[in-house]
C-alpha cells in the first residue's frame, strides 16, 4: 500500500521540497525529477529512486500512459500518494502533472568517466544558467556525444537542468571538475581539446572533429578562462557577421556539435 499524505506541512514533503535548494541537495546526495518524461527516464537509466510522490487526480490525460509506466515501475515502499494540495506545494510551477521523484544524484567524479574509442565530449565552463545547460544535453544527446563535463559553478543536478534537460541528462555520462584536472584528463587520454573563443583565427568548420575530441565553451559573460588558452588547445571561433560578437552558450554548442556530427558523417560514408 503506497502511503497517503494530506498535508502540505507534512515532514516528508518538506524535506523533498528542500531540495529544491542546492545546498539541500549537496548535503543529502539527492535532487528532485519533476515530470512523467523526465522521470521515466531517470528510471530507464537506473538512477536510484528514494521516493516516488504520485497524485493520481493531476496526471494529465497526455501524461497518463507514462505515468502508469513508472508507477508500475517503482520499486517497493518508495511511493507515496499526495493530496493535490500537498502536490501543488511541491511541485514546480506549471508541471504539476502528477509525478515527482526523489533520486540519488548520479556520480560526477571524472574519474569514473568511461569513453568509447573516438570520443565526442563537451565541456562547459561556468554555465550556471539551468536553461542553457539544460540545452547543452539535449544538443549533446541529439547528436549522440559521448560525455558532458562542467568546469566550474554549474549545478548539472539541478531540478530545472534535469527538466530543461527532458531528462537526457539521466543517459548521457558527466562529470565535473576544475579546468586543470580537466585539460590533464583529455589530454592524458589522447583527446584533442578544441575550444569556442571569439578571438580564434580558424573558423569551426576548419577544424577537424572526426577524431578524438572535447568541445569547450565558456559562459557568455566571461567566456572561457585563461587555463584554455594554451599551446595544446586549438581555438575555434564561429562567423558572426551582424552586430553581435558571440551566440548563446547553448546556440554555440548545438552549431559545434552538429558540424562534428556532420563531419563525422561524412567520413564514415567515405571511409
Amino acid at each position: 500500500m503506497a502511503i497517503v499524505i494530506d498535508s502540505p506541512a507534512n515532514p516528508r514533503v518538506r524535506a523533498a521540497l528542500a531540495l529544491r535548494e542546492r545546498r539541500d541537495r549537496e548535503t543529502a546526495g539527492r535532487t528532485l525529477v519533476d515530470g512523467a518524461r523526465e522521470a521515466l527516464r531517470a528510471i530507464e537509466a537506473g538512477v536510484e529512486v528514494v521516493e516516488a510522490f504520485v497524485c493520481r487526480s493531476m496526471i494529465d490525460s497526455d501524461e497518463g500512459a507514462r505515468a502508469v509506466e513508472i508507477i508500475d515501475r517503482l520499486p517497493a515502499g518508495v511511493r507515496v500518494d499526495l493530496s493535490e494540495r500537498a502536490f501543488e506545494r511541491l511541485a514546480y510551477g506549471d508541471r504539476a502533472d502528477g509525478i515527482v521523484l526523489v533520486v540519488s544524484t548520479p556520480s560526477t567524479r571524472l574519474a569514473d568517466l568511461v569513453l568509447p574509442a573516438n570520443p565526442l565530449v563537451v565541456v562547459t565552463e561556468d554555465v550556471e544558467k539551468p536553461g542553457n545547460v539544460g540545452a547543452i544535453l539535449r544538443s549533446a544527446d541529439a547528436v549522440g556525444a559521448s560525455a558532458v563535463i562542467a568546469v566550474g559553478g554549474t549545478d548539472l543536478f539541478n531540478p530545472n537542468v534535469i527538466r530543461a534537460s527532458i531528462g537526457t541528462i539521466f543517459s548521457m555520462p558527466v562529470a565535473t571538475g576544475t579546468a586543470r584536472e580537466v585539460i590533464y584528463w583529455l589530454l592524458g587520454a589522447g583527446i584533442r581539446v578544441v575550444a569556442s573563443r571569439v578571438d580564434a583565427a580558424a573558423l569551426h568548420v576548419d577544424a577537424d572533429l572526426t577524431r578524438a575530441v572535447a568541445i569547450v565553451l565558456g559562459s557568455e559573460a566571461d567566456g572561457l578562462s585563461e587555463a584554455w588558452h594554451s599551446p595544446a588547445i586549438e581555438g575555434v571561433s564561429l562567423p558572426m557577421l551582424g552586430a553581435a560578437d558571440s551566440l548563446n552558450v547553448s546556440a554555440a554548442a548545438a552549431v559545434l556539435l552538429y558540424e562534428a556530427w556532420r563531419q563525422r558523417r561524412s567520413a564514415a560514408e567515405s571511409a
